[in-house]
């Protein structure tokens, strides 16, 4: 029996969560202008160990699909999300993430035939506009390398999206397997970029060393876990709608960690983001049920599906 939906959104709620942590941690612990080995510590390791886990591989034309789903959801991803963070406010990078919501229901459009609902288009531009009121201030002239790479990477994770819930995942392989085939993918994609552009690994303190691995472990492996389990379950738009939760959370976090204030027209934009929010899960379009894909002819490489 599926567990019901509410339970869905919960558990994958959490990812967007989960990431809403990312801005602390990096700020607080990590070595700064490492954005490549930042990426590369984060997507390969949790890879592996998911490989390590789920002990199942891609079979025929997954091959390529989830080098497609890796490179989008993390390879191309994850260091356009770090580059922008090092050089934009955190406000202006939360405010083109937010716009992701738009851009998935475009692409569903696109590429899964499915017609927007008005409803959806407006609980994602509610959405954009309540991240907008708790994050942006007043700023001088934006760096335009910093704004390319934020847009792109919230394209691409768009992008990625979509094509999971169009792809569905194979017989055998769960959303361990899938997690660690675009993991994996993705921070091979990342390790040359990284030691060619940024050398040799920094030094790490026992903080550094504790935030890389809340990243690769509970920000990465299980986050991304709950994610495409979820994209699985619920349509792109409901999922993604989600999103804004990663904002807010970073906006909570500083304020009861970094002791950041929250005005009330702050508040009072979190209320509206996490409206829409809401409002995005309730009488949207039916979810699709979880669909798996087996090229005919080839065997299993492993014994032990997830």
């Amino acid at each position: 029996m599926p567990p019901p939906r509410a339970a869905v959104v919960a558990l994958t709620a959490l990812a967007p969560v989960s990431w809403g942590t990312t801005y602390v941690v990096t700020t607080e612990f990590l070595p700064p202008e490492r954005p490549l080995f930042t990426a590369l510590v984060r997507a390969l390791p949790a890879g592996l160990l998911l490989l390590a886990v789920a002990r199942v591989l891609p079979r025929g034309a997954w091959w390529w699909k989830a080098g497609v789903l890796g490179a989008l959801n993390i390879g191309a991803f994850f260091p356009l999300l770090f580059l922008s963070a090092y050089r934009l406010p955190g406000g202006p990078a939360a405010v083109v993430g937010s716009m992701g919501p738009l851009l998935v229901l475009g692409l569903s459009a696109l590429l899964l035939g499915r017609r927007p609902a008005f409803r959806d288009v407006l609980a994602g531009a509610v959405a954009a506009l309540g991240v907008s009121m708790v994050v942006l201030k007043a700023a001088g002239a934006l760096d335009v390398l910093g704004v390319t790479a934020a847009f792109a990477s919230t394209a691409s994770m768009s992008a990625g999206t979509v094509l999971t819930q169009k792809w569905g995942r194979p017989e055998g392989a769960g959303p361990l397997a899938l997690t660690g085939w675009q993991l994996t993918a993705g921070g091979l994609l990342i390790a040359p970029l990284a030691f060619l552009a940024e050398g040799a690994p920094p030094a790490l303190d026992a903080g550094a060393a504790g935030g890389y691995a809340y990243l690769a472990l509970v920000n990465t492996a299980v986050a991304y876990c709950l994610w495409f389990r979820g994209i699985g379950r619920l349509t792109a738009t409901q999922a993604t709608l989600l999103g804004p939760l990663s904002p807010l959370t970073a906006a909570a976090l500083g304020w009861a960690a970094l002791g950041e204030s929250l005005t009330a027209f702050q508040l009072g934009g979190m209320a509206l983001a996490f409206g829409a929010t809401v409002a995005g899960q309730l009488r949207g379009a039916k979810a699709p049920t979880p669909r798996t894909q087996l090229p005919a002819g080839l065997p299993h490489t492993t014994s032990t599906p997830t």
